[in-house]
């Protein structure tokens, strides 16, 4: 059955042989190299595992990896071996887990040059999907609110170094990060520009915007060492959260007293009516003098004493008249209830609230102001002739002197 040929040693397999896989087939078809004593360092491979190392996942940079690696691999020559050689022999290192599993998966011997690895791995893990999601957020860049512009300007060069095939001139990306601006910073940069952002060259627009982003990080970075720990920062929207934090706590502390203030009804101590230990000492030589003696009001006895028809307790009168507590208790304070001081919390919260509105409201007309006074400098300084002085002067009231005594009279 054709076992003539060089297909004597494929035809002549066992079945069992079909199931054992084949060793030693790598996607990357090394190439030759002229050179008896090379040899690459155990110092490169563990450098490149360590600091160099890209597994796949969704927010690992491919760009950032290669060039990366490119870095560590242009460290050292060798004569008689190509670049790509080295390359090719490397690259693996780099990788692991998903992006390790991917590169064996390819055929054996596809890749055969450094080009070829690095566009089979930027089209894996820089699909044309990510790139458009990427160039859409670089041209509908925006400036977040409270963000700096040192801030945004960093992230705007984040974007572009993520994407570094954008395809975007110099000019387009300095006009599409000043369009993304706030207002305010637009006027800023408008100021510094001397009227106009518009008016400079893209190369002097992308430096002014270098050197304003530096200065903000300088004057940010001063100002966060002035702070003292432990002190509330004076931002409204901290110093809001501090005092609903502190309300909350005082709420809560006065839930807990209002439980655990326990009022007893005999002497107003801080116990119950059952372990009161008031003063009742005065109060049974009462008990027993009225025991000891109820027989003389008794009027069926013959001891029966006519001085108690009058008597103001044996009579009825009106509430003028009534028996005052003893002089041993003391009124009970009356405590505000859970609803009550529940109320007072409210009350206390939306008048925090409604100041805090104000305030918000003053702060927003004060930079409104600031900003109008701003744009009239600006404008200003666009309408004055560069390199001359305002030509309003002021007449010298003492322009014409006629003559000048002096002591001597000469």
């Amino acid at each position: 059955m054709g076992e003539e040929g060089g297909g004597d040693a494929v035809l002549n397999r066992a079945l069992k042989d079909y199931f054992i896989p084949n060793v030693g087939i790598s996607s990357i078809q090394r190439l030759p190299i002229q050179a008896n004593n090379f040899e690459i360092k155990p110092a490169i491979i563990q450098m490149i595992q360590n600091s160099v190392q890209f597994g796949g996942l969704p927010n690992d940079d491919s760009n950032l990896h290669i060039a990366n690696f490119l870095e560590i691999c242009d460290t050292f020559k060798h004569n008689g071996v190509t670049d790509d050689a080295v390359r090719l022999r490397l690259f693996p290192f780099s990788l692991n887990s998903n992006a390790k599993a991917w590169l064996t998966s390819l055929p054996s011997g596809t890749i055969t040059t450094w080009n070829g690895l690095a566009n089979v791995f930027l089209t894996k893990y820089f699909p044309p999907a990510k790139f458009a999601k990427m160039r859409n957020d670089i041209s509908n860049f925006l400036q977040q609110d409270q963000e700096s512009l040192y801030e945004a300007w960093e992230r705007f060069k984040d974007l572009l170094r993520k994407c570094p095939h954008h395809g975007l001139p110099l000019w387009m990306q300095v006009q599409t990060f000043y369009n993304g601006l706030l207002s305010n910073t637009q006027t800023m940069v408008d100021a510094a520009s001397g009227g106009a952002f518009f008016n400079k060259t893209p190369e002097d627009g992308y430096e002014l915007i270098e050197v304003m982003a530096s200065n903000n990080f300088m004057k940010s970075e001063r100002n966060s060492q002035k702070r003292t720990a432990g002190v509330h920062d004076i931002d409204a929207f901290n110093k809001l959260a501090a005092q609903i934090t502190l309300l909350n706590n005082n709420f809560k502390n006065l839930n807990v007293s209002s439980i655990s203030n326990v009022v007893c009804d005999l002497c107003a101590g801080n116990h119950s009516s059952m372990e009161c230990q008031g003063p009742y000492e005065a109060n049974a030589k009462q008990v027993n003098f009225v025991a000891n003696n109820q027989r003389q009001y008794n009027p069926n006895s013959n001891y029966y004493n006519q001085g108690c028809k009058n008597h103001p307790n044996f009579s009825w009168s009106n509430n003028a008249n009534m028996q005052q507590p003893p002089s041993g208790f003391q009124a009970q304070e009356k405590k505000p209830t859970m609803e009550e001081a529940f109320t007072q919390f409210m009350t206390r919260t939306n008048a925090f609230i409604d100041d805090t509105k104000v305030n918000f409201r003053n702060q927003g007309a004060s930079i409104r102001n600031l900003e109008h006074q701003v744009g009239e400098i600006s404008k200003l300084l666009a309408e004055r002739t560069q390199g001359a002085l305002p030509s309003n002067t002021e007449k010298n009231p003492r322009e014409h002197v006629n003559a000048i005594s002096l002591r001597s009279g000469k």
